[in-house]
């Protein structure tokens, strides 16, 4: 909470990003070791410490500007799939995997520690961010899942 850290949805772990608040022009560099944001419309969310320095405390959000500063290195090439959604109950993930690997071929459960802890459920294997988007209006307009959203599929 305390580290210059930030969630993204599809950037490779360990990558260093520029945020720019647009507001006010303030600018901090983050690096990204999660994923997130888990709510339709953002792009990134920052930690405490990082949200601080930009003045995003009060208001909670902001039109951002972002600037990849770096990648890590000897990162494997993206594959990346759609979030369906995220569960509670354990049983309810296990049923949403298996429609989604009967309608799309692959899914799986991720465990999302926290309180309380979630089962994200990601359906698909897709080789770049416009396959993966394709996929995921099918997914919302076949299941009636609108929530929907694009995310990078980590190892």
């Amino acid at each position: 909470m305390e580290q210059m850290v930030a969630a993204h949805r599809t950037l490779p772990f360990q990558t260093m990003v520029r945020v720019r608040n647009l507001t006010n022009d303030k600018t901090v560099d983050v690096r990204i070791i999660d994923r997130g944001p888990f709510v339709a419309g953002r792009i990134i969310d920052l930690s405490h410490a990082a949200a601080r320095a930009i003045d995003l405390i009060g208001p909670g959000f902001a039109n951002v500007e972002l600037t990849v500063l770096s990648s890590p290195a000897g990162v494997a090439p993206a594959q990346f799939g759609v979030q369906v959604g995220a569960f509670r109950d354990h049983g309810n993930a296990d049923r949403m995997q298996q429609r989604m690997t009967a309608e799309y071929g692959s899914a799986k459960e991720v465990l999302r520690q926290g309180d309380p802890p979630l089962w994200r459920v990601l359906a698909g294997r897709e080789g770049s961010p416009e396959a993966a988007e394709a996929l995921a209006q099918r997914v919302r307009r076949e299941q009636n899942v609108p929530e929907a959203f694009v995310v990078r599929l980590d190892p």
